[in-house]
């Protein structure tokens, strides 16, 4: 008889940690299993290899417990038990249990008949008689209590409206000066979501792809849109210019569907996590759960398969010159590709966790992220790291380089936000604000090396906590805390000019706040979670991706 190893059983479970969404849980395990080196090729387990293993056991108890009765009539419905009493029970109670069942219902049966035959026919109309009176008497009740809950819930909402009015979302303010704004001010969501509400005239909904919508990314120089999902494909969706509504009376808009099936097993099960756009917009590179990295020029073609990572790969980024594209992994490796000749250049093994990011600092350095608190900068033809951050307490979640280069900010399951330098080892600031887990940062495209050289520069960070902070790193002072959503803030980006700072959150809303004012300008509501939203280069349009299987595109204007 075929037995499951521990080393299988590992696997099956940190892949139900991965498919159910319990991330953090799958980067302990993963870790503590030592799962990259499982000789198991993940391409071919299918999704839910767990559940289905579980559930083909519970049923095999089942069967073993009602067949295996010397009394038990073979043609007789089984009696099905709970999951809980096959787990906790061995097949000798599990078989006593099933007995005791089939008794008790053949006890009925023959009372019932007693009945039956003692009482008659008249008898049984009366029952049926009397039954039919309890259930209308019900159904009376039934109305009536309803009536009374509309009548509580029509009440409780007009006193929510009421305190909606008067509880007002503060925006904590300090060193509003950076942005030449006002003095302190309240953002109350129930005078300013109504007014600013994006109109649906002013959104185009893309529907195509079959599971939920976790990247988007607007192409650096042309009209094109490119989303990818866990339906193991990627799109590039042709925007029209103009405002969305003529966009929709157009017709279909036009788009090509980037599958990422393995051609080992031709499953589609490549969730793709992550993807970016080459500097010149001519190629789309994206990185999915299958370990591969695939780069497609922009009519669709799949121009190459990168493959050398033994496990997904969680991020990726092109260089600025566009021959070198780096790729994080949870294999705890990072890898640096030769685009032109679709080679590894040189592959990165410093870390004893999963690596979460990667960013650029020029075309040949980087920074790598990781589940083990490290950050490293790392560069091209260097064996070794040639800088090594260490701080957070936790996993850190993401790093960015700063438009210039020289400072390199990043955030942690710890929550705080750090701001490096290379000059030193120990971080410059260290921003505490946030009372939960920082997901994202970015940095605004204001100051040196911008196209906006005369606005402050300033840092954007995303909270489970549910608040957006802004910072002024020079000063390293917390200047705004924009609190508007309702549930963890996954994304944030700022506008090409950087006046404006969408974000995004699972509360399935989207705002848009003014970073000179600090409150919400514009906001939009949807039909799903929001995971990324991005501008596009002109500035007046945002696309976000929804966990309903859609990407939106919302005009902006003021």
């Amino acid at each position: 008889m075929a037995s499951i190893t521990s080393v299988e059983l590992n696997y099956l479970v940190f892949r139900y940690f991965q498919e159910s969404g319990f991330t953090h849980a799958a980067f302990a395990f993963g870790n503590e299993a030592g799962i990259n080196k499982c000789p198991i090729d993940g391409k071919l387990v299918p999704t839910g290899a767990l559940i289905t293993l579980v559930q083909k056991g519970l049923q095999y108890l089942e069967m073993e417990a009602n067949l295996s009765n010397c009394d038990a009539d073979p043609d007789e419905d089984f009696s099905f038990l709970q999951p809980l009493d096959l787990i906790t029970k061995d097949v000798h109670e599990l078989r006593k249990m099933v007995n005791e069942r089939r008794k008790k219902l053949q006890k009925d049966r023959n009372e019932e008949s007693e009945k039956e035959h003692e009482g008659g026919q008249g008898w049984i109309k009366e029952k049926e008689r009397h039954e039919r009176e309890k259930e209308c008497e019900k159904d009376g009740e039934k109305a009536e209590n309803l009536k009374e809950q509309e009548q509580q819930h029509d009440n409780q909402t007009s006193r929510e409206m009421v305190t909606d009015q008067e509880d007002k979302v503060t925006v904590k303010h300090a060193e509003n000066e950076a942005f030449g704004g006002p003095e302190p001010m309240d953002i109350s969501t129930a005078s300013t979501s109504q007014p600013c509400e994006i109109p649906r005239s002013d959104v185009t909904v893309l529907e195509g792809h079959t599971s939920e919508v976790c990247a988007c990314a607007w192409n650096p120089t042309g009209s094109l849109l490119a989303s990818g999902s866990g339906d193991s494909t990627a799109r590039i969706w042709t925007i029209a210019e103009g405002r969305c509504k003529s966009a929709l009376l157009n017709g279909p808009l036009n788009v090509l569907v980037l599958k990422h099936v393995s051609s080992k097993t031709n499953e589609k099960n490549n969730d793709v996590t992550t993807l970016d756009w080459n500097g010149e917009g001519t190629l789309l590179a994206t990185g999915s759960y299958d370990g591969q990295a695939r780069i497609w020029t922009t009519n669709g073609e799949l121009r190459s398969t990168l493959s050398k990572h033994k496990g997904p790969i969680f991020s990726l980024k092109w260089n600025k010159k566009g021959d070198y594209l780096l790729t994080g992994s949870c294999d705890q490796t990072a890898i640096v590709w030769n685009v032109k000749a679709e080679e590894s250049k040189q592959q990165f093994e410093f870390y004893s966790g999963w690596t979460l990011d990667v960013d650029w600092r020029n075309n040949v350095s980087f920074a790598t992220s990781s589940t083990d608190t490290k950050i490293h900068v790392c560069k091209i033809g260097e064996n070794l790291p040639i800088k090594t951050f260490a701080g957070h307490q936790s996993e850190v979640n993401c790093i960015k380089w700063d438009p210039t280069g020289s400072l390199l900010a990043s955030c942690s399951d710890d929550m705080t936000a750090k701001i490096w330098c290379m000059k030193q080892d120990k971080y410059l600031h260290d921003f505490r604000d946030h009372s939960k887990e920082i997901y994202t940062i970015r940095w605004s495209p204001t100051g040196p090396g911008t196209n906006n050289p005369n606005k402050k520069l300033v840092l954007a960070s995303a909270s489970f906590d549910s608040t957006v902070k802004l910072w002024d790193v020079e000063l390293g002072k917390l200047v705004y805390s924009l609190n508007g959503h309702r549930d963890r803030v996954y994304s944030v980006a700022f506008s090409p000019n950087g006046e404006y700072l969408a974000s995004g959150s699972p509360d399935k809303s989207m705002h848009i706040w003014s970073l000179k004012e600090g409150k919400i300008v514009k906001t939009y509501t949807g039909d799903g979670g929001i995971f990324e939203v991005c501008w596009n280069k002109e500035g007046d349009k945002i696309a976000a991706c929804f966990a309903n299987n859609t990407v939106c595109v919302l005009d902006f204007r003021m």
